[in-house]
């Protein structure tokens, strides 16, 4: 047996009666080699097998782009865009791909993430600028989805996601390239929805560590001091860690830190790799202007985001959980339950029920309500929950009614909707189940009245402290703590007199 290594990857030859064979699956391979190349990656320069050019690159970037903005509401501020952009292009022309036409953009959203599309595409979300507290920590987040793009992250999953794909349809691709039909052609095209499962979540602890060091190298080429990437780490990290104290939830922005803990040796070692800027090498502090752009800025929804999610939004506070029932529902509410209902339409229950060890949505279903008639069952996966749902008929009074559990933090939500009116169920089922699609948890600083906060920035006295000034801040759930978070000071610690804070307005 003789193995053959080219482009990163092992084929084995087999000797029988002094005829050497290849697998069938190395043919696959081999034959998908005639269709693609090797090409030197152009950030890392090791071999890289790909399945499509640079120009294919830029094509599906502004494709997807494309479709992003339609699906996307964009942050309407020019002046901030303006400079994420400045700041964005200084570290894009000290990278391996300094040539390609970088387009920043600001979503608006107050989830803690951004992402990047092949070709120089870059979004970072409105709630993810607020964490950051410097200029350094902005160039740190842009820089690391740049390394994604110049690493060309993207096209190599795409990649892997075929021949994983060709390995097992080996009948069916050898017929596909022996009729010439697009087999290829349909894989390139499959790249979108690859990126959208993971430009979100992240490509893999060996990825993400390669982004990690391409971003820290690029700071330190564009005069930035490398450690911001460990001061956003830390910063984000303890955001996490808070979520998942209070909420039982700890997701959140996938780059920079989702795949290592904060004192990673292999982080800390690929950014040391990188070199150390001494103070007065360090060419791009203008921490003054990055207050002024980020000052004012909106915490938590916007009016905006708001409105697009729907005007009869729900706030359940002890809880902590909102979503959107039918425009015009009536919503009554207990303690710890709420019902929207429509008359001659329907209603939808939500009632809270403590988790006993994990079992899966459906068998919670199942098991725990006793329902065993599931029809239109589907898994549901939404806003990082998961859970499950179908159609059952109610053994009180024998209607239609729509079954639906959703896992958040330590509780189980269930949720029963009933359908009044017999002759129009389809469509009163289908607005119960959008309901229970838009069931999320509440956004730090989201409030039920849909006014704004903002940052504002002041400079602390010689008394500062967190807990006094929580005590009067606009902050619904756990002010303190919050604050601390966004100044970097979680969860102990206090800055000296004349330190920039951010309060919330």
């Amino acid at each position: 047996m003789i193995n053959l290594g080219f482009c990163n990857l092992v084929f084995t030859f087999s000797v029988r009666n002094g005829i050497r064979t290849i697998s069938a699956a190395g043919s696959i391979i081999l034959a998908l080699m005639f269709l693609t190349s090797c090409a030197v990656n152009p950030a890392t320069g090791s071999a890289n097998l790909v399945l499509m050019s640079e120009n294919k690159e830029k094509e599906i970037g502004q494709e997807e782009h494309e479709k992003v903005l339609a699906s996307q509401p964009l942050f309407e501020d020019k002046e901030l865009l303006a400079y994420v952009t400045e700041v964005g292009n200084r570290v894009a022309k000290v990278s391996h791909r300094p040539n390609l036409e970088y387009t920043f953009n600001i979503i608006d959203s107050p989830d803690i993430n951004a992402f990047a599309l092949p070709a120089g595409y870059v979004y970072v979300n409105r709630g993810l600028l607020t964490f950051m507290n410097s200029e350094a920590d902005l160039a740190a987040v842009l820089a690391h989805e740049i390394g994604h793009i110049t690493a060309r992250h993207a096209v190599l999953q795409q990649a892997r996601g075929a021949l994983a794909s060709v390995a097992s349809t080996v009948g069916g691709f050898v017929t596909a390239v022996a009729t010439g039909s697009g087999y290829v052609g349909s894989q390139i095209s499959q790249v979108a929805s690859i990126w959208a499962q993971t430009g979100l979540s992240g490509f893999g602890r060996e990825m993400e560590l390669e982004a990690d060091q391409l971003g820290a190298e690029y700071l330190v080429n564009a005069g930035y001091d490398p450690s911001a990437v460990i001061d956003v780490i830390t910063v984000l990290k303890n955001q996490e860690d808070f979520n998942r104290r209070v909420r039982g939830n700890g997701d959140g922005y996938h780059g920079l830190f989702a795949t290592h803990p904060r004192n990673d040796t292999r982080l800390q070692q690929a950014i040391a790799a990188v070199g150390q800027l001494e103070d007065s090498e360090i060419t791009q502090e203008n921490n003054e202007r990055f207050r002024q752009h980020i000052d004012g800025l909106i915490v938590g929804n916007s009016e905006t985001s708001q409105v697009t999610e729907g005007r009869n939004r729900y706030y359940q506070g002890l809880l902590g959980y909102t979503l959107v029932f039918p425009d015009e529902w009536e919503i009554s509410e207990t303690t710890t339950t709420v019902t929207a209902t429509a008359t001659d339409a329907g209603s939808l229950r939500i009632e809270a029920q403590r988790l006993q060890g994990y079992a899966d949505p459906r068998v919670f279903i199942t098991d725990k309500l006793g329902v065993k008639n599931l029809q239109k069952s589907e898994p549901l996966s939404q806003y990082r929950l998961v859970g499950h749902t179908g159609v059952t008929v109610s053994p009180e009074n024998g209607k239609l009614e729509r079954l639906a559990v959703i896992y958040f933090g330590p509780r189980a939500y269930i949720f029963r909707g009933e359908v009044e009116d017999s002759s129009g169920n389809n469509q009163i089922d289908e607005l119960l189940l959008a309901s229970i699609k838009t069931f999320r948890a509440t956004q730090r600083g989201e409030t039920p009245s849909g006014r704004e906060l903002k940052i504002k920035y002041v400079q602390a006295s010689e008394y500062f402290d967190f807990a006094v000034i929580a005590q009067s801040s606009k902050i619904a759930e756990y002010p303190e703590d919050t604050l601390r978070i966004l100044n970097g000071y979680y969860p102990t610690g206090a800055p000296e007199a004349g330190d920039w804070i951010k309060l919330v307005e």
